[in-house]
């Protein structure tokens, strides 16, 4: 089915919810207003339905292949990646020094969504390019930044990130690989790294390994790992592309979804060492390695918003067309399109308030971002800096977990033909579920919400967020619209709900750990459902104001419609959350271990 990316929607978060015109006020930015924002959505979303989304269900059906270390992509990935690398839309947000665009985050993210949305498979080789050009950019020496950094902004090379090994997963304190130093301040890389994303492929003439190894003699445990790039071809010091690195795909794995990414086996050292070049400081790779996993884990949040919206418009698409049934309230005589009946209805409305609930949560988040690097006071880039590490976690966790029953609700508002492959809606469950896996799983990104983000500071960052929440609240009292009331009503027991979750996760982490963290993804869940129904409460109260001037009145009145859904169906659950996390920590602990 084709892809039409929701430009208009993405605009009026852009606008109304994060404030592009007061990003174009800050040093850097003054190019990147309303105007600009508009004119690369539009064209953005030009090449994303033209080139890419036609490759979507071709790389499903026709996935990478590996043979004898060379891994082919899917037939017209080659060509659309040239097309993407030379359109400069690698380089959107990233430094024009290094030859990009340097546009805000705010732009980059509705971008990276589109792209998503046409192809995730396609979109993973960019996102793990911007998170090695990240770190390269925070942490790498001038020399590392001048050989590697404008060929990755280009897009004529690739990036990856090499965390996980067979017997160390999510915990990093058991990563193996070696680096052994030499003579000439290089370093011999030999290990094995599993699931690499974009480890080996056709697409750019090098790829460039960022890999977490010990230098020989290091401490044990995460205070002993260093980063390395690890070409895959060397590169000369003008340039230019050199001998195969002793680094080699041995296998790519055979997955649930996003069939056509291939996810490689990395070999390192099978013929000497491969050359490794420290970033950074030696034992210090977790640190630097976090600056890749922070862009990702947000950038994966996008990937969530981007598969249900993709699964959002097929499910209207097909409920359009499918006809079944008389509708319950006698108002045809004969069978129906199926969107007339409401249980049909009730679907897709969960389906679009969960997807521009997320979209707008993570608008306001990259605005955040924008400011916190950007803002000449220091104590606003703060500010905005503790708002967007609060959201990171709610990004990435609540938008992946509910893409995931979007998806889902795409597969039954098909009914069986959900279940058939050839309608492409299962496509769409089996590509999110990795979402919620990858960058961290949702409860590692709970931990990080309980640990790091909340009990750190006793809540603060937390309370504060609240505390604009009830100046929302405070809004809202002020209208009288039923939407308006009802928004009102939810948004306040939601918000009180989250402030006694956030007082019982500061007030018992350290002394009853287990009883908080048997509760920390419901947090989590119920913090991304808290946020995202707020900006949606503010959305409602742009629209209605705007509603009233006459402008754009039936895509305004849709945006009531669907905050008052979110706030009847969805941030309603905020109360319950909040019961299972404070008081029902002894019922997950209380079976024995050996009755399961």
């Amino acid at each position: 089915m084709a892809y039409t990316a929701p430009v208009k929607d993405m605009l009026f978060d852009m606008r109304h919810l994060a404030g592009i015109d007061e990003i174009a006020k800050l040093p850097g930015f003054e190019e990147a207003g309303f105007d600009t924002a508009q004119a690369v959505l539009e064209e953005c979303a030009r090449f994303n339905e033209g080139v890419v989304a036609p490759l979507n269900v071709a790389g499903d059906r026709n996935p990478s292949s590996w043979k004898d270390g060379v891994v082919t992509t899917t037939p017209g990935f080659k060509e659309a990646f040239r097309q993407y690398a030379e359109g400069g839309w690698q380089g959107l947000q990233h430094p024009q020094d290094f030859g990009g665009q340097g546009l805000p985050k705010t732009i980059g993210a509705a971008c990276s969504e589109m792209l998503n949305s046409a192809n995730m498979s396609f979109a993973l080789c960019p996102l793990l390019t911007d998170g090695a050009i990240e770190a390269l950019l925070t942490a790498g020496s001038d020399e590392l930044k001048a050989t590697y950094l404008e060929k990755l902004v280009s897009g004529q090379w690739t990036g990856t990130m090499n965390l996980t090994e067979p017997q160390a997963g999510s915990d990093l304190a058991l990563v193996r690989t070696r680096a052994e130093p030499q003579p000439d301040g290089t370093y011999k890389i030999f290990g094995t790294k599993i699931f690499i994303t974009y480890g080996e492929h056709d697409m750019a003439e090098n790829i460039v390994h960022l890999v977490l190894a010990r230098v020989t003699g290091a401490p044990e445990g995460v205070k002993g790992i260093s980063l390395f790039v690890v070409p895959k071809f060397m590169v000369g010091k003008d340039g230019s592309i050199g001998a195969r690195n002793d680094a080699h795909c041995v296998s790519i794995e055979h997955k649930l979804g996003i069939k056509a990414s291939p996810t490689a086996v990395l070999q390192f050292g099978d013929h000497g060492g491969a050359v490794g070049y420290l970033v950074g400081q030696e034992n210090r790779g977790l640190e630097y390695m976090f600056i890749m996993m922070n862009a990702a884990r947000y950038a994966v949040g996008v990937q969530g918003v981007a598969i249900a919206e993709r699964s959002y418009q097929q499910a209207v698409a097909y409920a359009r067309d499918r006809v079944q049934s008389r509708p319950v309230d006698g108002s045809m005589n004969a069978s129906a399109p199926i969107i007339h009946h409401p249980d049909v209805k009730r679907m897709l409305m969960t389906m679009r308030a969960y997807t521009e609930g997320c979209r707008a949560m993570a608008t306001v988040a990259a605005a955040a971002y924008d400011a916190s690097h950007h803002h000449p006071d220091a104590e606003v880039r703060k500010q905005n800096q503790a708002f967007y590490e609060f959201m990171v976690p709610l990004v990435k966790g609540y938008s992946t977990e509910m893409s995931l029953e979007v998806a889902s609700l795409g597969v039954q508002v098909h009914g069986g033909m959900g279940f058939i492959e050839e309608t492409g809606a299962a496509q769409y469950l089996r590509d999110a579920k990795i979402l919620t896996i990858y960058e961290g799983t949702t409860a590692i990104q709970a931990n990080d919400l309980v640990g790091r983000k909340t009990g750190r500071d006793g809540g603060q960052a937390a309370k504060a967020i609240a505390a604009q929440i009830a100046k929302t609240e405070g809004e809202l009292a002020k209208r009288d619209s039923v939407e308006a009331r009802a928004m009102l009503k939810r948004l306040s027991a939601a918000r009180q709900a989250f402030v006694d979750a956030v007082e019982f996760v500061a007030g018992n982490g350290r002394t009853s750990p287990n009883a908080v963290f048997a509760g920390s993804v419901p947090y989590l869940m119920l913090a991304g459902n808290v946020m995202a129904g707020w900006q949606l409460a503010r959305s409602l109260l742009v629209a209605e104001d705007l509603v009233a001037k006459g402008e754009d009145t039936a895509f305004m009145q849709a945006k009531i419609a669907t905050a008052r859904f979110y706030a009847d169906h969805i941030l309603s659950k905020a109360p319950g959350t909040r019961d299972a996390i404070v008081e029902g920590a002894d019922s997950v602990t209380a079976l024995a271990l050996e009755a399961f």
